[in-house]
């Protein structure tokens, strides 16, 4: 595997910020950031079923994780994240961290709108100031 796409919701903000924060982060597998409601997504990816209700991870060999998998993968691609992404995907751990991004996920635009309350109604926005995910290779 030498490349992971990382669909997510360019509408929420917390997903901008989060696929931000990601391309910030030393990878050891390079990710590339496509909104899942882009014009290339629809036509690369429109028949995964999940896309633009889940986190959508594929690989360039074709690979397909959503949801909870799709964030550990996340984090199995970040230097300073790997061991973490073994130890929450095994054992007693794995349904707590499957809990954990089912809660953050169905609630993530009032976490946004939490968090950004005067920028975004219903947490749904273009933050000032912030732009597309980069792809980030590191």
């Amino acid at each position: 595997m030498r490349e992971l796409t990382v669909l997510y919701d360019s509408g929420c903000a917390l997903c901008v910020r989060c696929c931000d924060w990601l391309g910030e982060q030393r990878q050891l597998v390079p990710i590339r950031m496509l909104a899942c409601t882009s014009e290339e997504a629809r036509s690369r990816y429109g028949a995964i079923p999940w896309l633009g209700e889940e986190l959508v991870v594929v690989s360039d060999q074709g690979d397909v994780w959503a949801g909870p998998a799709a964030f550990l993968v996340c984090m199995w691609t970040l230097e300073e994240w790997r061991e973490w992404s073994y130890t929450l995907s095994t054992g007693a751990l794995a349904p707590v961290a499957e809990r954990f991004f089912r809660a953050l996920s169905s609630r993530r635009r009032a976490i946004a709108a939490l968090l950004w309350p005067d920028r975004c109604e219903g947490g749904t926005c273009k933050l000032p100031g912030a732009h597309a995910p980069r792809t980030a290779y590191r």
